[in-house]
């Protein structure tokens, strides 16, 4: 895994990650409140866009809006958008320079679960299978 307290600019504070926690398999079972926490975490990261703009994220250290649409070849008020429904769960936060705001990931988690995601689609598709519907 990357260090990312050491790829940041000096005065940058690193991304945070989750506290020590027991593995999946020694916790009790969701009761039907977190497991709806959780899922609207998956929903939220549920669209292609909102992924894409993750991912550019972290390739660039932080990025603006404007920066955002013209890489994703979108118009800045759709990456607006999305960049909001990101920024309500906390999965970024906002950085002001002059009239510029500049968006980067908060939690080394996102950094982890999208990882992990692209490695499940990589392993599936050596499987052969293609991930889309039966």
């Amino acid at each position: 895994m990357q260090d990312f307290a050491a790829t940041l600019p000096r005065g940058r504070e690193p991304l945070t990650c989750c506290s020590p926690k027991p593995a999946l398999a020694d916790r009790p079972l969701l009761d039907v409140e977190k497991a709806a926490e959780t899922a609207s975490i998956f929903e939220v990261l549920a669209n292609p866009t909102r992924l894409r703009i993750l991912q550019e994220i972290v390739r660039s250290e932080e990025a603006s809006p404007s920066a955002l649409a013209q890489k994703l070849e979108m118009k800045p008020q759709a990456i607006s958008n999305q960049i909001q429904r990101l920024a309500d769960r906390r999965m970024l936060r906002a950085r002001r320079n002059g009239s510029n705001v500049y968006y980067r990931v908060v939690d080394s988690c996102i950094v982890d679960l999208l990882e992990r995601a692209l490695c499940m689609q990589e392993d599936c598709l050596k499987r052969g299978h293609n991930g889309g519907s039966r």
